[in-house]
């Protein structure tokens, strides 16, 4: 073999799946030396299945069929995530737009306050989470499950940051096929007891702040719930679920829920409705009462608009756009396109997803709906009583700053069937999920024919141990690649553009061959990798990469 002369050393994520290597009909030697060392650069690759999901849900009293519908519809998302071609490691965290108000006494709405909930709704019927105003919503439980808490007993599992210790932690996960579920118990079985969050949380709802209440209790230690939750390079996705406003509001100006009446639409009203939540944070342009158009903006304690983020009653928009754009920058530190994905499944018109539908912002007719909302219905579904929601602005605006190309990430919850929106929301999980490809130009160290043959070594490295393994290439057995015997991964090299070996397991995804890259990494695992393991990849580079990767 050739002395190495130019290597590449590639930062390879655990969560990925690389695997498939050199072609059947020129196996190859590979060196026994650790070429990486000797690696000139550092390639990053993106080949993250890692998948972060946070379903914040509407635990209002309105919310029990939509709740209903989500669990019962639950298995068109998990199918996509769980396809023999996506296979992602996902993580489900669920929490609720619960986080408090004044007029929402804690002691009887227990806000969750950004904690991850993870508990059997049966149980929480037993403890009167699905009443609301004498009526019992339990169905909405019942009728999508029968399992008890008793029969969900968490798996304990590592995070990157427990050093080894494992414990159940307060989401659900599927890492390599593996799961934290008891045995026989499916994920879409599990949401379906864990996701219904009950009709008894608070009606000034707080999704944007419950979001963000999640995601950084994600990175305390001193939350027992949530830390760990969030992986740094993981696919982080948010889902809303509601049909209402959001009203995330500063503590310190609470006495517009209280006394101050400014926001209220009607003064006269004993209490404060949730028509405080659009009137303290929407500016309608129009003179109504079908506006031209809604936006958030900031109002002060008295009612002036387009004050200063420190002035406003409710919490600034920019305050969350910010943080979670923080959250997306850090991400691409490891991935130049990763992008956050944030969805709603909320208030608006059926089609508006596809641009066949508008929101339409007017006053309601009844004034004693207009009271409540401040504004009219966003969308109706007709039933008895008919199921209507309001639309949303801030949340709405919020999304749209994470908005991935040209489809609108927003969903009507005015439907009878919510498989449509889930998949459509799971499928922009699995677009970004990208195939391993080598970044940089590889040399064919037998160049006797087209195909081709490249020298490169793999290993897992795990940096809070101080630990790297070289992993071994996959062995072919009945045309399909699988590691050998004891060991707990194999990787292989797609080395195949287009059809020119006999195999079709060496194959190169399309998107590495159109980007004109030669070479594309995938790992078979048979276990779960230890949390905080990366994979690095060291091999020799090509001299001449504009004759051997003429696209790239």
């Amino acid at each position: 073999m050739s002395r190495v002369t130019s290597l590449s050393r590639l930062s390879l994520t655990a969560g990925a799946a690389l695997a498939l290597t050199a072609c059947l009909e020129h196996p190859i030697k590979k060196v026994l030396y650790d070429k990486s060392s000797e690696a000139q650069e550092n390639v990053a690759i993106a080949i993250n299945k890692d998948v972060d999901i946070l379903f914040v849900i509407d635990n209002s009293g309105s919310m029990a069929d939509e709740q209903a519908l989500l669990a019962k519809n639950f298995a068109s998302f998990i199918n996509v995530l769980e396809a023999e071609d996506v296979n992602a490691n996902y993580r489900i965290g669920i929490t609720t737009t619960d986080s408090g108000n004044p007029r929402c006494p804690a002691a009887q709405t227990k806000p969750e306050g950004g904690k991850l909930v993870l508990s059997s709704c049966v149980d929480r019927v037993a403890l009167g989470d699905f009443t609301f105003n004498m009526e019992d919503s339990s169905a909405a439980c019942t009728d999508v499950c029968s399992l008890t808490d008793d029969d969900l007993p968490i798996t304990p599992t590592e995070t990157a940051y427990s050093n080894g210790e494992k414990a159940p932690r307060n989401w659900i996960e599927r890492i390599e096929g593996v799961t934290n579920l008891p045995e026989g118990v499916s994920t879409v079985q599990a949401f379906q007891c864990f996701g219904p969050q009950g009709v008894s949380g608070c009606g000034f709802e707080q999704h944007l702040e419950s979001m963000y209440k999640a995601l950084a209790l994600a990175g305390q230690e001193t939350s027992a719930t949530n830390y760990g939750f969030i992986r740094d390079t993981a696919i982080l996705s948010i889902v809303f679920i509601t049909d209402e406003l959001d009203c995330s509001y500063v503590p310190q100006f609470d006495e517009i829920f209280k006394d101050n009446k400014v926001f209220w639409e009607n003064p006269d009203d004993p209490n404060a409705t949730s028509a405080v939540c659009f009137n303290a944070g929407v500016k309608c342009e129009g003179a109504g009462p079908q506006y031209d158009s809604c936006r958030s903006a900031n109002y002060d304690i008295d009612g002036n608009v387009d004050v200063p983020d420190d002035q406003a009653v409710l919490q600034p928009l920019s305050k969350y756009i910010n943080f979670v754009q923080n959250l997306e920058d850090q991400k691409k530190t490891y991935d130049l396109n990763q992008e956050v994905l944030v969805a709603l499944i909320a208030g608006v018109p059926p089609g508006y997803e596809t641009m066949d539908a508008d929101i339409i912002y007017e006053e309601e007719a009844d004034p004693v709906e207009n009271d409540l909302f401040g504004i009219g219905k966003g969308c109706t579904l007709p039933g008895d009583p008919p199921q209507t929601a309001v639309p949303p602005v801030r949340e709405r605006e919020f999304a749209e700053a994470f908005q991935v190309g040209g489809d609108r990430n927003l969903f009507s919850i005015c439907q009878d069937d919510y498989s449509g929106a889930l998949q459509a929301i799971a499928n922009k999980i699995r677009d970004q999920i990208k195939p391993a490809c080598m970044t940089k130009c590889v040399k064919d160290i037998d160049p006797s024919d087209s195909i081709l043959q490249p020298n490169c070594q793999i290993f897992e490295d795990n940096t809070a141990a101080m630990t790297r393994k070289e992993i071994v290439p996959c062995e072919e057995v009945n045309g399909a690649w699988t590691a050998p015997a004891g060991e707990p991964a194999c990787f292989v090299e797609l080395i195949d553009p287009g059809n020119e070996t006999q195999s079709m397991i060496d194959n190169m995804s399309p998107e590495c061959v159109a980007e004109g890259y030669n070479l594309e990494f995938l790992l078979i695992r048979t276990a779960a990798a230890p949390a905080g393991t990366t994979i690095s990849a060291a091999c020799e580079l090509s001299p001449n990469p504009g004759n051997d990767c003429p696209m790239l």
